[in-house]
């Protein structure tokens, strides 16, 4: 008697579960069939390389060689993703009428007829974001290739690799609108940073210039502060935001907030006593 209401608890628990997963998962057949969005497996392949790459046979390429002198191809690099950066937030102040949607319908979107175009640019940008955290990995790779393999911490590889994997899992299953403001944040805050690795790879001349390196970390603690607040404001206020998807980021973001903490600590504060 007992197994069969243990079966039972399980099976409905499996059933309630499924059911919720169903009602929180959003399809849209345009999006979903973009470049790296159909199947997971491109993006789980990438992420695959990336790590073997950086973690082992980078490394191991690198062991009895000179560092890459790489400076030109990361200032490149580092301009590109400033401008991307921008170029993701921008429509947000250059499209009529999208930033008053967001500001009215931040917990409960309109999908109506008349906001289709807001809806698609919505999912186009959240499609470039997405790209942009594939980008970002390069970031690890060029620590490897000038052998600055100290940089590739914990912190720096599981950042990266679940940037990756959360923006393709929002896209492809949640495309809930109320991570826009998640994602305008994010990509500023990286427009920022980029930015700062473009003038620091100037040369000496640039250090005086660059004295706000460490306001750098401070901004990506205030937004995880930020995203932490907004989320919980999402789940609290029952917005129409998948709750699965809200606890998961809520959970993330925490995770984020410690472990940045503990690098400000160890980066900042230790080197002042």
């Amino acid at each position: 008697m007992t197994n069969v209401n243990l079966n039972n608890f399980i099976n409905e628990t499996q059933h309630q579960f499924l059911n919720l997963l169903n009602q929180e998962l959003k399809f849209d057949k345009k999006a979903d069939s973009w470049m790296l969005m159909s199947t997971p497996w491109p993006v789980v392949s990438i992420l695959i390389a990336y790590m073997l790459f950086v973690l082992k046979l980078g490394p191991k390429m690198m062991e009895n060689r000179e560092p890459f002198k790489i400076k030109r191809i990361m200032m490149v690099y580092n301009i590109v993703q400033t401008i991307y950066n921008l170029f993701i937030i921008s429509e947000v102040f250059l499209t009529p009428g999208i930033y008053r949607y967001l500001m009215v319908n931040i917990c409960n979107p309109d999908e109506s007829e008349s906001n289709h175009r807001i809806i698609n640019l919505f999912y186009a940008q959240s499609w470039h974001y997405f790209i942009s955290k594939i980008f970002d990995l390069l970031d690890t790779v060029f620590f490897v290739l000038r052998k600055k393999q100290s940089h590739v911490s914990f912190l720096h590889v599981y950042h990266h690799v679940n940037m990756v994997v959360t923006t393709w899992t929002f896209l492809r299953f949640i495309k809930g609108q109320q991570g826009a403001l998640v994602g305008i944040l994010n990509a500023t805050i990286h427009s920022i940073m980029y930015s700062y690795y473009f003038l620091s790879a100037l040369g000496p001349q640039m250090q005086k210039y660059l004295w706000w390196k460490k306001y750098l970390t401070r901004l990506q603690i205030i937004q995880f502060i930020i995203g932490l607040i907004y989320g919980t404001s999402l789940f609290i206020y029952d917005c129409k935001f998948p709750r699965l998807f809200t606890i998961y980021m809520i959970f993330d973001v925490l995770l984020f907030l410690y472990l940045f903490l503990i690098f400000y600590k160890r980066t900042y504060k230790d080197k002042n006593t």
